[in-house]
């Protein structure tokens, strides 16, 4: 099974696309996770693609209207848009948290109808705000969606349940076995993101990231699948501190993929 490592553009494309995919493909990444570009680079955006030989995760955020209907419309406008880019897949964050169980339910009938109208995979981040917003709310989609796959960053869930969810095992192994896409951050109880991945302090914390991985990965082997995707994520301000510089973003995302790519015998 291949395991493709992605680059995210949040915090991280600072110049021209050519740039930023010169500079990660130096890096060992295999490709970039982003949104729809702008209309006047997108013709410059593919051609880097084609250029450095990356490959292309569309995420889906800006829809967060708290009116149902334009959401469920502007939801499905977004999907769309990025289902023609031809992406390897859509990762979405999908609902929100105060939105009722109905309403969530019916944009994930969106996005799966998107999905066999394009056949371009909708899959669902674990995220604060969204209808995935916790480890025993997620549950309850997986159990009335039988088709339903995450992206797992399970450091949100950290932050809502203040915990390592150690009293949510058998819910985070029915999430772990729906995952189609990895998001490598180091969350823990207080927050998302930890001052810095490499601190001894985190060994913990480290560790219960780096089991809920293998065992995605130990799922996805015994299933047959031929590929699978991480998108390491730490984020720029207010995820990094006002005392740690816009290097350490990319430091610790290098440092995630290194980590994985050595823990998976990749190098």
């Amino acid at each position: 099974m291949d395991i493709l490592f992605f680059c995210t553009t949040w915090g991280q494309k600072k110049g021209s696309w050519d740039a930023f995919f010169a500079s990660i493909a130096a890096q060992g990444y295999d490709g970039v996770e982003t949104g729809i570009p702008d209309p006047e680079e997108k013709d410059m955006f593919f051609e880097g693609l084609h250029k450095y030989g990356l490959r292309f995760i569309g995420q889906h955020w800006e829809t967060t209207d708290p009116d149902i209907s334009l959401h469920r419309d502007q939801y499905a406008q977004q999907l769309r848009e990025l289902a023609a880019l031809k992406p390897l897949f859509i990762n979405s964050h999908t609902g929100r948290d105060f939105f009722t169980k109905t309403q969530n339910c019916s944009l994930l009938e969106i996005a799966a109808s998107v999905t066999l109208e394009t056949d371009i995979p909708v899959v669902h981040e674990t995220h604060r705000g969204r209808f995935a917003y916790a480890a025993h709310v997620t549950a309850e989609y997986l159990k009335a969606f039988p088709d339903l796959r995450l992206t797992l960053d399970v450091s949100h869930w950290c932050v809502v349940a203040e915990s390592l969810l150690q009293d949510q095992q058998q819910v985070l192994d029915l999430a772990i076995g729906r995952t189609a896409h990895i998001h490598a951050r180091i969350g823990f109880e207080q927050g998302p993101q930890v001052w810095d991945p490499e601190l001894p302090e985190y060994g913990e914390t480290l560790d219960f990231h780096l089991k809920c991985w293998d065992k995605v990965i130990a799922s996805h082997q015994k299933t047959g699948k031929d590929m699978l995707s991480i998108t390491p994520e730490f984020g720029p301000f207010p995820y990094l501190s006002l005392k740690q510089t816009a290097e350490k973003q990319c430091l610790s995302n290098l440092y995630m993929m290194n980590l994985l790519k050595t823990r998976y015998q990749l190098n």
